[in-house]
């Protein structure tokens, strides 16, 4: 058995919780920001921001299941995951300065090419921190409500990063004064030492082991055969990771479009700040209270109930279409408490998932899973962003460069209002449809835990 059955310490839990801080930052900076500073700052048009974008993050697609079973191998090797993850954390900051460190003067076409080239880097190296950290909590416990308090906490500091990064971003954005272009390359250089920070603090928390016998040299297509593989024989994972993947395509068209309803729809660059507090705040607040639900009534349940009650808080800022105002942040509000039931119990049904498949097929292949996870919800956060731009080309929304400001059509603000509400409750509730069919329980979980298969 690899995983101890005590209790986890509470020094783990606080130090893998602030892992987040990093993955919290870089899921919602590029996510708010990227689009908005390639059509309104570098004046890149909608459709080529959104290839931009989706290009950077098909890449972390591909190669997530390759770094995914590089992992399991250095864990087998090593006797850990930690060299992987450090590997990214430093890396990543480099990276994301670089993102937002365009030369003055360089013509539409030049300029998406730089923010391309240096946001594949930046995925890269968050893909080979995430990774592994995906895959450690089936590693450092195995109890049903452990992995419930170790993922609650990695989404009450998530959200709190989110709140950090999201209304924080915006105001060193600022920085620059009419220098739109230094305000956020001031921004990326402060969250991306922020956002390496946080990760190298939870690299702590990866196990030292044993190493086993050396694995056979592999072959590059070797890693995703094993990724498929997991994906192929798992039913609990197939069903769970299809409703992450819908949800994650709300969340990211939601996130992409909150700054164009902050400065198109509600006309206040303030509003975008309180959006993300009116979001996060009540996340915060009501992640333990989704951990306390769970173990009443099943991580499960709780997870479709929180979906539910995010579909109707997000289909109800459609009335900014006729009446848009400061009401929107009470449904914000009720979003965000849903929310985070949305972010912890799926990740807590993860680890879940790994240890019924390693009943029957042995442990050590936690990277697989935790690299097709990590590929699947950075699929769905990008192609969130990608729809955003779509809808904008669609509904003539007209791109800008620097701090010209130019008077949307009535359809463009249509759109985004769309984009916000109906189109991510449509999606949250179509998730609905894989989670009733996922058929882990906890008494699948213990059974698992009291039966251990040997690496």
């Amino acid at each position: 058995m690899t995983a101890p059955e005590r209790r986890l310490a509470r020094g783990v839990v606080t130090r893998y919780a602030i892992g987040s801080v990093g993955t919290g930052g870089f899921a919602t900076l590029p996510g708010l920001v990227l689009v908005f500073y390639l059509t309104d700052t570098l004046g890149v048009t909608a459709l080529a921001a959104g290839i931009v974008v989706t290009a950077a993050k098909v890449w972390d697609v591909v190669v997530d299941p390759w770094i995914g079973e590089r992992s399991d191998r250095a864990l087998a090797v090593t006797g850990t995951r930690r060299t992987w993850m450090r590997v990214g954390a430093i890396a990543l900051p480099f990276a994301f300065a670089a993102t937002f460190a365009v030369p003055l003067g360089l013509p539409p076409a030049a300029s998406g090419a730089w923010v391309f080239i240096a946001f594949l880097a930046a995925a890269t190296a968050f893909s080979v921190f995430q990774v592994p950290y995906i895959a450690l909590p089936a590693e450092l416990t195995d109890d049903y409500d452990g992995r419930t308090r170790l993922l609650t906490w990695r989404v009450v500091v998530l959200s709190v990063a989110i709140l950090l990064f999201g209304a924080g971003g915006p105001l060193l954005r600022r920085a620059g004064g009419d220098d739109e272009a230094l305000g956020y390359f001031v921004m990326a250089v402060v969250a991306g030492v922020l956002i390496g920070a946080g990760m190298l603090v939870a690299t702590t928390t990866a196990p030292r082991g044993a190493p086993s016998a050396a694995p056979p040299p592999r072959r590059l297509r070797d890693g995703y055969a094993e990724g498929l593989a997991a994906l192929r024989r798992s039913r609990p994972f197939r069903d769970l990771l299809a409703a992450f993947v819908l949800q994650g395509l709300a969340t990211g068209l939601m996130l992409a479009g909150a700054n164009y309803v902050a400065a198109r729809v509600l006309r206040s660059e303030d509003a975008l700040t309180f959006l993300f507090v009116a979001l996060i705040a009540p996340a915060v607040v009501c992640a333990p209270l989704w951990g306390r639900l769970a173990r009443r009534v099943g991580k499960e349940r709780g997870f479709a109930l929180a979906s539910v009650l995010f579909a109707v808080a997000a289909a109800t800022l459609a009335g900014m279409l006729w009446a848009p105002g400061p009401w929107v942040y009470a449904p914000v509000a009720l979003a965000g408490a849903a929310y985070a039931g949305m972010q912890s119990l799926p990740m807590a049904m993860l680890p879940d998932v790994i240890s019924h498949d390693a009943r029957s097929h042995g442990d050590g292949r936690a990277g697989s899973f935790g690299g097709v996870w990590t590929a699947g919800e950075t699929a769905g956060m990008a192609l969130g962003a990608t729809l955003l731009t779509i809808v904008l080309a669609l509904t003539g929304y007209i791109e800008s460069v620097g701090s010209t400001v130019v008077e949307q059509p009535p359809a463009a603000i249509a759109g985004i209002v769309v984009a916000f509400s109906l189109l991510p409750a449509g999606l949250v509730l179509l998730s609905l449809v894989p989670l009733a069919r996922y058929p882990l329980r906890r008494g699948d979980v213990d059974a698992d835990a009291a039966v251990a298969v040997p690496r």
